[in-house]
């Protein structure tokens, strides 16, 4: 079924060069797009046309100053097209062109569909290496080129505004698939030049974020995998990319942009068996999760780390005494054994912040 948007469109297209009012209706007889007004004896008569191709298969009716054509699609009847005009044989002619242009956009938005289907169970894993091939062949799509896989999530409930959006500046003519899998995510399978690197990559996300922020008003986060060659890895740059938005909530919630490749640390700790890290949290936090820290002392030591355990410029940006920021350091110390000043110490510190992040996310994620 074609969109009301394509519809209306076709039909004020049709009515400019016929010069006459004409109508859409659907296979159960209601009116899905005209131009002109809508007159009860043209319903009465879609009624009747109906009727008539149940009992005897016809294909085309006239009545005074109507004629009435069906338009099918692999046999199945899916809209009645009505032109107001006297019914001889310009209105035939006429009006066969305009099934078939009709037949035309049904076939391409199959195809549109097809393609949709196919890049969904493709990257979704559903699909067996020959089908891949078969089904790409069928459908013009390549199976070697180069490409990214790229994961739109917006932070509210604009997902079908982020949707329309992607695919009207992302288009299949140029090789680039829009999709989505679920509530929420966009999927964009964007083909590459062979000379566009992981920079141009990481532009174009940045590209999609400013995109989104300023045209559809809506916040977004972009992630992406390794690039690929071939068709049936896409759906190992797929699951990175997805790994990449995972573990950009629990430790990098204040990026926009997050690469796979990029994701440090994050993406060995997200990783890690639950066993594991329950473990090593009981060893540092007495297995408290970090919940013994608070706010005040966890910022301090974050900005410590960032500054790179430098006390001096810690203090300054603080707005502390160098005295006060060494007292809450210490503190840290007096509840895990750990000084953050060394090295070493300040390093098991940051992992098990980390870990006890990913505890939580795992906790707060089985509930739901």
């Amino acid at each position: 079924m074609l969109s009301n948007q394509v519809l209306q469109k076709t039909i004020h297209e049709m009515g400019n060069i016929l010069e006459c009012n004409c109508s859409i209706w659907g296979s159960q007889g209601e009116l899905l797009a005209s131009v002109g007004t809508e007159k009860s004896y043209v319903k009465e008569s879609v009624k009747g046309f109906l009727e008539s191709l149940i009992e005897q298969q016809r294909a085309y009716t006239s009545q005074d100053k109507l004629a009435l054509f069906p338009v099918e699609n692999e046999d199945e009847l899916i809209y009645v097209l009505v032109l107001e005009l006297k019914p001889d044989r310009e209105a035939l002619k006429y009006g066969r062109l305009c099934v078939s242009q009709l037949q035309s956009l049904l076939e391409m938005n199959k195809v549109k569909m097809d393609r949709n289907r196919f890049i969904q169970n493709l990257v979704l894993n559903n699909l067996m290496g020959v089908d891949i091939y078969n089904q790409a062949k069928r459908l013009g799509i390549r199976t070697e080129q180069k490409r990214v896989v790229f994961l739109i999530e917006p932070k509210g409930e604009n997902d079908e505004i982020v949707l329309e959006m992607v695919r009207g500046i992302y288009t299949t003519g140029m090789g680039d698939y829009v999709t989505a899998v679920d509530n929420g995510h966009v999927i964009l399978v964007k083909s590459l030049e062979t000379e566009e690197d992981m920079s141009a990559v990481n532009e174009m996300a940045h590209m999609l974020v400013s995109i989104m922020n300023t045209e559809a008003m809506v916040n977004v986060r972009v992630s992406y995998g390794n690039l690929t060659n071939e068709l049936q890895k896409v759906p190992q740059a797929y699951k990175e990319a997805e790994i990449a938005l995972e573990v950009g909530r629990i430790f990098y919630a204040e990026k926009e942009v997050l690469a796979y490749q990029e994701l440090g640390i994050g993406r060995l700790i997200h990783q890690l068996p639950e066993s594991l890290c329950e473990m090593f949290l009981k060893e540092v936090f007495d297995g408290q999760e970090g919940s013994i820290f608070d706010k005040e002392t966890l910022s301090t030591v974050n900005q410590f780390f960032e500054n790179n355990l430098n006390i001096s410029e810690t203090a300054r940006q603080l707005y502390v005494h160098r005295n006060t920021l060494v007292h809450r350091l210490e503190k840290i110390q007096k509840l895990t054994g750990l000084d953050v000043r060394v090295f070493e110490d300040a390093l098991t510190f940051k992992i098990a912040l980390m870990v006890s992040d990913q505890m939580k996310y795992t906790k707060q994620k089985n509930r739901k």
